[in-house]
């Protein structure tokens, strides 16, 4: 789990919420049709916007980005060294009692091409266009969080003129003046948390793990071919840290 969304998360909401009961303003801050302009225009321009099939995804691909953890480089690089020691040492096939080892299914993947004999070619092929779609579902994923971050705050500027318009037909009962313009101002107070607290904040934390999964799948691909054209462990790990700085380099030796 990516504890620090979670965290950033409830501490928006707490310090949100504790300054409004601070105030002794709790239950002016809560209005039904307010957060259903908000929330049912929002949804309905997404859906306009996108297809059902992409907006029905964005929970899959927000839950791959909070709890799906992903491994560190120099964990990624021992396993292919390892996996080339085995495959230099006793051929292709024995690679495949460490498919249940490798979790990662891009991984699993690329080292049953090895063990089915294709080529360093087709491996190189088949996997790029598999790193090439991941990042467009990412892409889109975020363009839909983007999309709601910013459509939010409109429906909420649409909800306050709606409240201002009723407003303007109190004007001859002064007192209900300013109860009008609180219920008009909470549609942008909706729709301001829902971008800057949820979306926003979602759609940049799913680029950042967008660039980490590309990163570690274009490794695993350098491995991978290394690994089919037979390369030693050494040449497989100097492919592998072609990606990483120089201070994150570190000696990978075979552990099998």
């Amino acid at each position: 789990m990516d504890i620090a969304t979670v965290i950033g998360m409830f501490a928006g909401f707490l310090c949100v919420v504790s300054a409004i009961m601070t105030g002794g303003g709790g239950a002016a801050f809560i209005h039904v049709p307010s957060a259903l302009i908000v929330v049912g225009g929002m949804v309905s321009a997404t859906l306009m916007h996108f297809s059902l099939a992409q907006v029905m995804r964005i929970m899959g691909v927000i839950k791959k980005t909070l709890f799906c953890k992903l491994p560190g480089n120099q964990e990624l690089m021992q396993k292919m060294v390892n996996y080339s020691a085995i495959n230099r040492r006793d051929g292709a096939l024995a690679l495949e009692k460490q498919l249940p080892d490798a979790q990662e299914p891009f991984l699993v993947q690329g080292l049953q091409m090895v063990i089915d004999g294709q080529d360093e070619g087709s491996i190189e092929d088949q996997l790029s266009i598999e790193i090439q779609y991941l990042q467009e579902r990412h892409q889109t994923g975020k363009k839909i969080l983007e999309f709601m971050g910013a459509s939010a705050p409109a429906f909420g500027m649409i909800g306050t003129l709606i409240g201002l318009v009723k407003m303007m037909g109190t004007l001859e009962s002064p007192d209900q003046i300013g109860a009008g313009m609180a219920v008009a101002l909470i549609t942008t107070f909706y729709g301001a948390v829902l971008a800057n607290l949820i979306f926003i904040p979602l759609a940049g934390k799913l680029g950042i793990h967008s660039k980490r999964e590309t990163l570690m799948r274009e490794m695993i691909l350098q491995g991978i071919i290394g690994i089919a054209k037979g390369q030693s462990p050494t040449e497989v790990r100097e492919r592998m840290q072609a990606f990483v700085s120089a201070k994150q380099r570190e000696e990978v030796k075979p552990s099998v």
